[in-house]
């Protein structure tokens, strides 16, 4: 198989425990000012109102390549490169990208989902090209690992060629980091749009579970948010190729949730920190945020409240670097002298950029008191 996906590694680093709060990212990333991070994101909507959006009736369309639905199960996390230099920006001039990067990559929240099975679809009618299974599922997380997957960075994948349907001539689908074993099609197979190709996985070079699509058109990678036969860049009229259209969501919301340790963001890809129920007796009480598209500047707003309403955390800062992937916690550690309030304890995050609220989201916790004798 054609390999084309690079640098979907890094590593989480921690800050002080403190009056808890974590910072950490996981893919290298382009220097930003906060200034022209945030007139970045203050045109962006302007930006996509004022370009013309059409479709070309001899380019055929292209369904997303995963069973969910966007914004509530699955999410776009990366989109393709639009800058031929070492730089790199996504289509609406985010930088929900990384340089080179050929495709668009749906992603789910954690390994969980991923063990529960979200199904890889066909985006057009085809025939199987190629097929590779076998690789293991196993998260990117620094150059060793890299260097592990070299030759397999695409991971267990599936191509198709759509030369079968209408305008479909020298049109490919590339669909990559399938869950090992789970591959249902083999080369010849003739598929529908919507076939099960196999399942959301993270094998290969991915730091994420998640599927990346790469379209090709006589072999050049077509942005299909943009279309065919557009010049580089951002600022350009877009013709999307897709089905139906697919909302530009830069920054938004992964998970959230509560732990009685600090997560790292390795554990947070796995799962772990579901609970909705936890001792009254647990060592520390944190509300932590998975969040995307973090851009310098954006003001963060945390706040805990305990079962009578008093407020334990109300927590107000800014991002101080861009990040692709980011998360950020609060908390408070029991104290035996004025031990935790059995109850229901509610949490609530904003995150703000400019004017305009991108995320806000609210986690409650019940905390179970102890039985007495």
């Amino acid at each position: 198989m054609r390999i084309s996906n690079a640098r979907k590694y890094g590593a989480a680093f921690f800050l002080s425990l403190g009056l808890i709060v974590l910072v950490s990212c996981w893919s290298p990333e382009v220097t930003q000012t906060a200034e022209s991070s945030l007139q970045q994101a203050q045109t962006l909507a302007t930006g996509m109102t004022q370009q013309l959006i059409t479709q070309t009736p001899q380019t055929p369309r292209f369904g997303q390549p995963i069973d969910c639905q966007l914004g509530q199960d699955c999410f776009i996390l990366l989109y393709p490169d639009r800058d031929p230099s070492p730089n790199a920006v996504d289509f609406g001039c985010g930088r929900q990208t990384y340089d080179d990067h050929q495709g668009t990559d749906f992603a789910i929240p954690d390994e969980q989902a991923m063990a529960r099975g979200v199904p890889v679809i066909a985006s057009q009618a085809g025939t199987v090209l190629r097929v590779r299974d076998g690789v293991v599922d196993q998260r990117v997380a620094n150059e060793a690992d890299k260097t592990a997957v070299t030759g397999t960075e695409c991971g267990n994948g599936v191509v198709i060629d759509h030369g079968s349907i209408p305008q479909g001539t020298g049109w490919e689908t590339q669909y990559c980091h399938l869950r090992q074993g789970s591959i249902q099609v083999k080369p010849g197979d003739q598929v529908e749009k919507g076939t099960v190709l196999g399942l959301v996985g993270a094998s290969g070079l991915a730091s994420f579970p998640h599927v990346h699509l790469t379209l090709r058109y006589n072999g050049q990678v077509i942005d299909p948010f943009v279309g065919p036969g557009a010049t580089a860049g951002c600022n350009v009229t877009r013709h999307p190729i897709w089905e139906k259209p697919l909302a530009y969501i830069p920054t938004g919301l992964i998970r959230a949730g509560f732990s009685t340790q600090p997560p790292t963001m390795d554990e947070l890809w796995q799962g772990k920190f579901n609970e909705t129920i936890l001792p009254e007796n647990s060592p520390a009480l944190l509300f932590w945020v998975q969040v995307y598209g973090v851009l310098t500047g954006d003001k963060m707003i945390f706040n805990l409240d305990d079962p009578q309403g008093n407020k334990v955390v109300n927590n107000e800062t800014f991002v101080n670097e861009s990040s692709k992937t980011w998360m950020a916690y609060v908390g408070k550690r029991n104290n035996p002298q004025q031990p935790f309030t059995p109850g229901t304890w509610n949490a609530e995050y904003q995150l703000i950029r400019g004017d305009r609220t991108l995320v806000k989201t609210q986690r409650q916790l019940i905390l179970k008191a102890e039985k007495s004798n």
